[in-house]
């Protein structure tokens, strides 16, 4: 099956090096783990939200045994969290889960949340899961333990740094199990709003934003003073530049010699245009639009 070391953002490979350089820090952080953070959210968790079973809301539950299957990867713990603001998050070390906001579910289609969820898979078969634990906490301002006062703030910039980095990679696991295509439209959803309004959005035309966005930043030091200042406590890359990123990705050679080589591992029929998985029953690839009959 496929390795994380095929598809893994250079970007993310060198900040992870980076932060892990830092003298004691992997041993703090799994100390950190291991005297309360991962025991407090598990059992927040198991109270406050839903555990998706094959008996539990199976419908969604359904969404993630295929794509741990298809990446190789054991199955983690699976809840459904109230919340109307969509997100989904994986947490924990010995005890890995992902989580799913009710406001998520709501706003994405099928195919939009494997690939949401193959993103979550990802941080699993990179390893990023710890370090994205003790991210979130970071972030929340939540420090009940009295803990992560041994992070020293330029470490805390580090991790987050780091933290953003990680999911270009993830974004391209997402694209392995569903397309660039999907994953851009994800990323439409959470920064537009419903389908309803970003439906037809051009995706072309949002990640030139990206290049824009370069073009301010690289516009003299106090420009790229500021923009460091609003991205340094931010836990993802801005959307635009995501977009940008999966999209380019899914041009390349290296995208391509992955779907032609997990095609053929998993005995799928194959578009002859895109090089994609395709159903036996489809007319038209539903990526390219390729007539298959």
């Amino acid at each position: 099956m496929i390795k994380p070391s095929e598809f893994i953002h250079p970007e993310d490979a060198a900040a992870l090096r980076q932060l892990e350089s830092i003298p004691g820090f992997p041993m703090l952080v799994k100390k950190i783990m291991a005297i309360g953070l991962e025991q407090l959210q598990y059992g927040m968790n198991m109270a406050t939200s839903i555990r998706l079973s094959p008996t539990q809301l199976p419908k969604l539950y359904n969404h993630l045994p295929p794509i741990c299957e298809k990446l190789g990867i054991e199955e983690p713990e699976f809840y459904l969290m109230m919340d109307p603001n969509p997100n989904a998050f994986t947490f924990g070390d010995t005890k890995i889960f992902i989580a799913v906001t009710s406001g998520l579910v709501e706003m994405m289609s099928d195919e939009e949340l494997d690939a949401v969820l193959a993103h979550e898979c990802g941080h699993i078969m990179c390893r990023h899961v710890l370090y994205h634990s003790i991210a979130r906490y970071i972030l929340s301002g939540v420090d009940a333990l009295g803990v992560l006062g041994t992070l020293t703030t330029p470490i805390k910039w580090a991790v987050l740094y780091w933290y953003r980095k990680s999911e270009l990679s993830c974004d391209r696991c997402a694209s392995i199990v569903a397309s660039p295509e999907v994953v851009a439209s994800t990323m439409a959803r959470l920064a537009g709003g419903p389908k309803s309004i970003t439906a037809h959005l051009n995706m072309e035309e949002w990640a030139k934003q990206a290049d824009k966005y370069d073009e301010i930043y690289n516009d003299g030091l106090w420009n790229k003073a500021l923009q460091i200042y609003v991205i340094m406590e931010q836990s993802h890359p801005f959307s635009a530049v995501r977009v940008r990123e999966i999209l380019k990705w899914g041009k390349s050679a290296q995208y391509q010699r992955i779907m032609q080589a997990m095609t053929k591992a998993l005995g799928s029929n194959e578009c002859p245009n895109c090089h994609r998985s395709v159903s036996s029953d489809w007319g038209f690839c539903k990526y390219c639009g390729h007539k298959l009959k």
